[in-house]
């Protein structure tokens, strides 16, 4: 019986167990809460997949030392100095005929090229070997829109002395983008320039202004190197320059006569063009482009957006963004109701963002109302804190007995050292960093240094931070000591002597009706104190009395003030 009872309690306790576990296994799993950003993104429609721009890739596109090298070169080499260079000049010149026989361009040799593709090759070809890189992706965009215009293709390579291919480039005179238009040029060919909106910059409209302007300026000059020098420094200045020559249209002869900056343009356009087409023959290895112009497309924007708002919606980043849409000088695509902007984006995001486009402008308005959402609450808060404020005052105010005397405390504090670093010959930016245990992006805000370019014997600012133990003199508060009036004591009362009930004789002392004397001299006022107050404290004192004993024309009195109380 004993065994049975022992057997069925096992079989329980087992089922209850099995019980227990199955509960427990049916239990669901605590699931971290996920932002309205994360939970919109998980029901977004995805039609294709593919990996964005590389990042080394995209620093090279971004990247605006080359336009920096290029500007300096066209406006100061001398290129009709002599360089060292190991270079076939007969070689060149039979390269430059078969060059010449299949352009449009008037390509013969003068020393000045040689010298100019010597100092490019001598200086530059790791230069070079980038901006054939950034030239896969831009060319054959550039080539549709030459042929369209029935333009040399080779203008092409324009762009390259120009900006080096960068949309975002901007000389020191104000041209801008890749063709480096003039404002007013640019407004003149229906560029839109404002605030927000900067078409210089955008590659597709400033190639087909730039088209524009080559078609009008050959009608006029009939020949491409006339036009190359009108693009960089206006028609006027090569008429005047061929009145100068004696009427002589030849580049080279009128070369003299325009300013120095085009003087050296048409040698490094005709360079450029040399060195790309027999890039071969000179070992120059261009990397591979990761995306093309033509893998690009655009989608008309709706609402305003900030190029943040749409690197967190599509997994982009805002550098890809800034590369892309380089019209937009703020990171910020504008919306008025009679204009239409566009987004350019690389084709799988494009599906990605038409198939989600009402998510994707709700989630922005989402952002701006919880952006006034949260201005109310900073201005309720900021309310508040005024009324607490007025609070405390007025409570300090109350707080008459306290008074503050004046503690040193220790304390440790952080605090900014400057040093100096002289560059040396061959230093960079990154071997200075690291020198001192600091990074670029400091270095270069410290120094307000753009890019990477640093010259010889150059002062760079160095900061540190050292923490230091500083004394601080701080006021705390202590209790003030009053004034208590010293009064007489029982001996000017009056004494009488009584009889109890019972007989028998007591003591009793009677305050006498008189004022009772003060001894004090003179009364330091006090916060808070009043005329009426103050005689408060000391019996024997009236109003009247006080006012004429310190000759008070009226009741204000001020904190600190010495009031005579006797004589």
């Amino acid at each position: 019986m004993r065994k049975l009872l022992i057997i069925s309690l096992s079989v329980l306790a087992s089922q209850f167990s099995i019980a227990q576990e199955s509960q427990e296994k049916e239990l669901p799993l605590f699931s971290p809460k996920m932002s309205y950003l994360d939970s919109l993104k998980s029901t977004f429609v995805n039609h294709a997949t593919s990996t964005c721009i590389d990042e080394r890739w995209l620093s090279e596109l971004a990247n605006s030392d080359l336009s920096k090298e290029m500007f300096y070169d066209i406006e100061h080499l001398n290129l009709d100095e002599k360089v060292n260079y190991d270079f076939d000049t007969e070689l060149f010149k039979n390269r430059l005929k078969k060059l010449d026989a299949r352009s449009p361009f008037a390509i013969e040799y003068n020393p000045t090229l040689e010298n100019t593709i010597k100092a490019f090759l001598k200086n530059r070809s790791k230069s070079i070997e980038r901006q054939m890189a950034l030239a896969e992706y831009y060319f054959p965009m550039f080539e549709e829109h030459l042929a369209k215009y029935n333009l040399p293709l080779e203008i092409k390579y324009l762009a390259i002395v120009e900006s080096a291919l960068n949309p975002r480039a901007k000389s020191r005179v104000g041209a801008g983008g890749i063709w480096q238009f003039m404002p007013a040029t640019g407004k003149q060919y229906k560029l839109n320039i404002s605030s927000y909106v900067d078409e210089r910059h955008d590659p597709l409209k400033a190639t087909e202004a730039m088209c524009q302007y080559m078609t009008n300026m050959y009608a006029i000059f009939g020949d491409w190197s006339l036009v190359l020098a009108s693009y960089n420094c206006g028609p006027g200045n090569v008429s005047k320059a061929i009145r100068r020559a004696g009427g002589s249209t030849d580049y080279w002869e009128i070369r003299r006569y325009l300013p120095q900056e085009t003087a050296n343009y048409v040698p490094a356009f005709l360079a450029t063009m040399y060195i790309y087409e027999f890039k071969k023959e000179y070992g120059l290895k261009p990397r591979k482009a990761n995306v093309t112009y033509f893998e690009t497309d655009t989608v008309a924007v709706r609402k305003s957006l900030t190029f943040k708002q749409i690197a967190e919606l599509l997994d982009v980043t805002v550098e890809e963004l800034e590369f892309f849409n380089p019209t937009y000088s703020k990171n910020h695509i504008p919306s008025y109701e009679d204009e239409l902007y566009f987004l350019r984006l690389p084709k799988h995001k494009i599906g990605l963002f038409v198939s989600n486009e009402e998510k994707i402008y709700a989630y922005v308005d989402y952002l701006e109302a919880e952006k006034i959402r949260k201005s109310q609450l900073a201005k309720l808060q900021k309310r508040d804190s005024i009324a607490k404020k007025d609070t405390v005052a007025i409570a300090l105010a109350d707080m008459s007995d306290i008074e503050y005397e004046k503690v040193v405390e220790k304390h440790t504090k952080e605090v900014v050292k400057k040093d100096y670093h002289k560059v040396k010959k061959g230093e960079t930016l990154s071997e200075i960093a690291d020198k001192y245990n600091v990074s670029i992006a400091e270095l270069r805000k410290w120094n307000k240094v753009k890019g990477s370019n640093i010259n010889l014997g150059q002062s760079l600012v160095i900061q540190t931070k050292k923490k230091v133990t500083v004394n601080e003199i701080v006021k705390k508060p202590v209790k003030k000591q009053e004034v208590k009036p010293i009064v007489e004591d029982a001996s000017v009362a009056d004494v009488t002597l009584d009889k109890t009930s019972e007989n028998k004789e007591a003591l009793t002392v009677q305050p006498k009706k008189e004022r009772i004397e003060v001894k004090e001299d003179y009364y330091i006022v006090q916060k808070g104190d009043s005329i009426f107050s103050i005689t408060k404290k000391f019996p024997n004192l009236t109003v009247e009395d006080l006012k004429k004993k310190n000759n008070l024309p009226n009741n204000n009195i001020q904190p600190g003030m010495k009031l005579k109380i006797q004589g």
